[in-house]
């Protein structure tokens, strides 16, 4: 499968760690203009890519987040892409309902939801112009499912942009613009170095999972390529597992 995408810019949050810098990579292999939203710089190989632009936001900081929006708006007439990568899990304070500090509740479903809204508050008028763009969400399985372990905070903004990812597909796709989330399951990331401490934790949880692994951040990186190609034009308002068949499991 060749894909096209001569001519094409994208956005992306979260872009400098993690799943979203293995995106950013394949952004950049397929060439495509990058631009990354993020709180940390991405490392100096990245940032001297003639591809990259970086832009250093806090996104749960509104008002900075805006001025870079605005920015970014004025440099780039066309933006075709939006991959919402950004995302934090803080296993030692987000916790159950019960027990969460309200700062941390509100802390979480800043950067993971409501930075989106802003974003694509920017950038959809520019696609609808243009009668073009692909957006995908990075989600998570965990928005499939309660559980007696749980991180509420998180779990509960990746299953809301779920219905956001939705909403957005049935009203854009009249402009050409789709809308879909991927929803990881278990990925070796900085996320979870908890493995690091705990290498059994890891192999035990490898051997539920069908394919019988953990996934790499490769593996959401070539998914989410898919869905930004022309090859998904019928694909929108959807969600496309990758877990290694994890949630397939009776």
């Amino acid at each position: 499968m060749k894909l096209n995408f001569t001519g094409r810019t994208a956005l992306i949050t979260g872009g400098s760690g993690g799943i979203g810098l293995s995106i950013v990579k394949k952004l950049i292999e397929n060439k495509i203009k990058v631009i990354i939203l993020d709180i940390n710089a991405p490392n100096k190989k990245i940032l001297l890519n003639k591809l990259v632009e970086f832009k250093q936001t806090d996104l749960s900081d509104y008002k900075n987040l805006q001025s870079c929006l605005k920015e970014i708006k004025k440099k780039f007439k066309k933006i075709d892409y939006v991959i919402n990568a950004a995302g934090v899990l803080w296993f030692d304070k987000d916790i159950s309902l019960e027990k969460i500090n309200i700062n941390t509740w509100e802390k979480v479903l800043s950067i993971n939801l409501s930075s989106i809204v802003i974003v694509l508050q920017n950038i959809l008028p520019l696609m609808k112009k243009n009668k073009f763009g692909s957006i995908v969400h990075i989600s998570s399985v965990d928005a499939l499912s309660g559980d007696d372990k749980p991180q509420d905070a998180y779990g509960s903004s990746k299953a809301a942009l779920l219905r956001l990812s939705k909403s957005i597909s049935i009203q854009y796709a009249i402009k050409n613009i789709r809308s879909n989330s991927i929803l990881p399951g278990p990925i070796e990331t900085p996320m979870q170095k908890r493995w690091k401490k705990n290498p059994k934790a890891k192999k035990d949880l490898s051997k539920i999972i069908p394919l019988q692994r953990v996934g790499k951040s490769i593996d959401i990186a070539n998914s989410v390529i898919f869905l930004l190609s022309d090859e998904s034009s019928f694909i929108t308002g959807t969600e496309l597992i990758v877990d290694g068949g994890l949630t397939a499991r009776p």
